[in-house]
């Protein structure tokens, strides 16, 4: 055998152990060796290093079946910190985590501009508080992760966002040469997916599409527990499905598109044309949801009117990747408790039983963190992968 492949087989036998530390912990070498089959004088060999390299690390003795107490071992989950950023039309989302998806830190600013100076303006600021608020550690800040609404390829390049009206901008080449840290940047339905995966409603489960609802609508679809991202990494626009053949016009282009009809801006807009609504300046999700749970008919009405055409879409997801599970996640899960009888009506009327019965309809338990918390997921892979050890 050659060197480089021995030393693939150790970077590979390195990544078994250090998943197994990460997901078993805390765990005595004894028991990795049982459980990764690999040999006890090899465990002991990597677990040294880890322990050097501050990914892992000693917490004392476990339960001994009659000989010596063994030295348990427990995964460092803060060796450095990861940047989160949920950068939506209307706001940008930043949280810090540790190597385990924990928040630490989080930092919010509402967007009134969506012209490009601005916003990376604003990005640049919370991610520096982000950077100074985060505690000591060996590894400092790992990366960062961004989720954007719009369209970015495999290089992580911006080529459209029709809500901010962006188009081929890098964003990822001027946030790196600010701080020097790897960026990734991606989709934000992607990373939503990837969060609820993780950490989220989507735990356990291989088939899942994340649907993205706030000013626009954007899915992220996980195919065999792998994001699928098409031929080109730009798949998952699924808010510009054509719902209404001669519909509006959006700014993608189409006519029709789903996000036209059922997001919050939808939703905002038909809002306006209520009563209560006629003389206000600025409506926000938060004040409809008040007025329903005050028992404002119209607004509850206009939820259910809403709820519906949200359904319409499920229904062509569902009938197109049979998932096993679809979570509606972003602004919207905010609306729970009143649009998912209007959904589950919609779709008992039109999706067949062969589908229905096989898909379940969730809302996000991260609620607004699913874009941030996937996104930092990203940068921590990134990192791993960078230093030759990969954890899912």
């Amino acid at each position: 055998m050659k060197t480089g492949d021995q030393n693939l087989v150790k970077k590979i036998n390195k990544s078994i152990v250090l998943d197994t530390i990460q997901t078993k912990g805390p765990i005595s070498r004894a028991q990795i060796s049982k459980t990764t089959g690999l040999n006890k004088a090899t465990v002991s060999s990597l677990v040294t290093e880890l322990i050097n390299e501050h990914y892992v690390f000693e917490i004392g003795t476990g339960q001994s079946n009659g000989g010596r107490k063994p030295v348990m071992l427990y995964f460092n989950k803060n060796a450095g910190y990861s940047i989160g950023i949920d950068l939506g039309v209307n706001y940008i989302l930043g949280v810090l985590t540790d190597l385990k998806g924990i928040i630490i830190e989080k930092a919010f600013v509402t967007l009134n501009k969506q012209e490009y100076p601005h916003v990376i303006k604003e990005v640049l600021k919370i991610i520096k508080e982000l950077i100074c608020k985060s505690p000591e550690s060996p590894y400092g800040i790992i990366g960062i992760g961004i989720g954007v609404p719009g369209i970015v390829n495999s290089e992580g390049n911006i080529l459209f966002a029709p809500n901010l009206n962006w188009r081929e901008v890098n964003i990822k080449e001027r946030i790196y040469k600010e701080f020097n840290i790897p960026v990734i940047i991606e989709n934000e339905a992607n990373a939503g997916a990837h969060g609820e995966r993780l950490y989220g409603a989507g735990q356990n489960i291989s088939n899942l599409v994340y649907v993205s609802v706030g000013i626009g609508i954007g899915t992220g679809i996980i195919i065999d527990n792998k994001l699928f991202k098409g031929a080109t990494g730009i798949s998952g626009e699924m808010g510009h499905q054509t719902i209404e053949i001669n519909g509006k016009k959006c700014r993608c282009g189409n006519r029709g598109c789903w996000e036209l009809y059922a997001s919050e801006s939808a939703l905002l807009e038909l809002a306006k044309t209520l009563p209560v609504y006629k003389d206000a300046k600025n409506i926000r999700l938060e004040d409809l949801i008040e007025a329903a749970n005050q028992g404002n008919s119209d607004v509850i009405n206009l939820f259910d009117r809403i709820g519906e055409h949200l359904g319409i879409g499920l229904i062509n997801i569902i009938n197109t990747f049979n998932p096993q599970q679809v979570i509606i996640g972003n602004r919207f899960s905010l609306l729970k408790d009143w649009i998912i009888n209007s959904i589950n009506r919609v779709l008992e009327q039109r999706l067949l039983s062969f589908h229905r019965d096989a898909c379940t309809i969730t809302f996000s338990n991260l609620g607004i963190y699913s874009c941030a918390l996937g996104s930092s997921a990203f940068a921590i892979s990134n990192f791993f992968a960078s230093e030759k050890v990969v954890v899912e």
